[in-house]
């Protein structure tokens, strides 16, 4: 072969190389070969988890779903904040006091880093973490496409604002959902997720005091900890009425039933586009599984960190 040959055959590997890296995709076998045992050691920390504390699997998903509206699935939320040097997504209002779960995404890291060391993101983790939590409780599992990697940024300005609150109305939710390429179905199917976790009354107190869409004797049960003249902010009460630890489609029954706790959960059942797949949820748990997995995969790769983007963080609290 020529010398000339040796270049051009040298660079066009270079040039595919940078196109893989460009458009990685992400994929459920990307630690195969450099961490096998990554599934294994994220579910048995899921398992002593949820053993200890099943509400972690609501919390887990809610840090999940908090991270991928903000920046995209990058483990921006894990970051602490820093004095003033450096101001993440923690603090913000949708986070601040109410964002739990991060000390379990720590022992998993430090686990995963025993057997793959600078190997797995704080992303990933947090994405199989998700999973494995859903499905402990009686959910769904899916394959978790993998190979993300970790924000250097975070953005409490867009956690403040891109995060949809609990006071939303139908139009708002299914514009700030589209604005992340997620359907009004996504919306509704990933709301579902409220079947499992408790609430604090300073996120549905207007709700169970002020509005009239509303089951009565439920009203009344959530005031008993929960008054409107304030106090008792972050008092709990199950997003579901009847069983807030087992994930299935009581959720959907609950909004038939005008027992949505937030505005933005009964908001999906009022009148809208989006009552016919409500009632058909909660007449259908296997419909709800299925989209509900499907749904999960799709949020988990919006805008990921990919290639050479990013890093892998040694401490999912601060960048390297």
């Amino acid at each position: 072969m020529a010398p000339h040959s040796h270049f051009f055959a040298a660079l066009s590997i270079l040039l595919s190389l940078l196109a893989c890296s460009a458009n990685a995709q992400l994929t459920p076998t990307f630690y195969d070969r450099s961490c096998p045992k990554l599934q294994t050691i994220v579910r048995n920390a899921m398992v002593q988890t949820i053993k200890k504390e099943a509400r972690m699997g609501a919390s887990i998903l809610r840090l999940f779903f908090h991270d991928c509206f903000v920046n995209g699935c990058d483990g921006s939320i894990l970051l602490d904040d820093i004095g003033t040097t450096f101001v993440g997504e923690k603090n913000a209002a949708p986070n601040k006091n109410s964002a739990r779960g991060f000390e379990v995404i720590d022992t998993i890291k430090t686990n995963v880093e025993a057997s793959c060391n600078n190997t797995v993101s704080c992303a990933d983790i947090l994405a199989l973490a998700t999973r494995d939590g859903i499905n402990l409780l009686g959910g769904p599992t899916w394959q978790v496409p993998l190979g993300r990697r970790d924000a250097r940024t975070a953005s409490q300005r867009k956690a403040n604002t891109e995060i949809p609150s609990p006071s939303s109305d139908l139009s708002t939710l299914i514009s700030m959902f589209s604005a992340k390429g997620l359907s009004a179905r996504d919306l509704t199917v990933l709301s579902g997720g409220h079947t499992i976790g408790q609430a604090e009354c300073q996120f549905f107190r207007s709700r169970v005091n002020n509005e009239t869409n509303i089951d009565a004797a439920f009203a009344a049960s959530r005031k008993t900890n929960c008054p409107a003249s304030g106090g008792g902010d972050t008092n709990l009460a199950p997003l579901e009425t009847l069983t807030p630890t087992k994930f299935e489609n009581n959720y959907y029954r609950d909004l038939v039933a005008r027992k949505g706790l937030f505005h933005s959960d009964q908001a999906l059942f009022n009148g809208g586009s989006q009552d016919a797949l409500v009632k058909s949820y909660a007449a259908n748990n296997a419909a709800f599984f299925r989209d509900f997995a499907a749904a999960m995969v799709k949020m988990s790769k919006i805008s990921p960190l990919t290639g050479t983007n990013g890093e892998i963080r040694k401490n999912c609290r601060v960048v390297n």
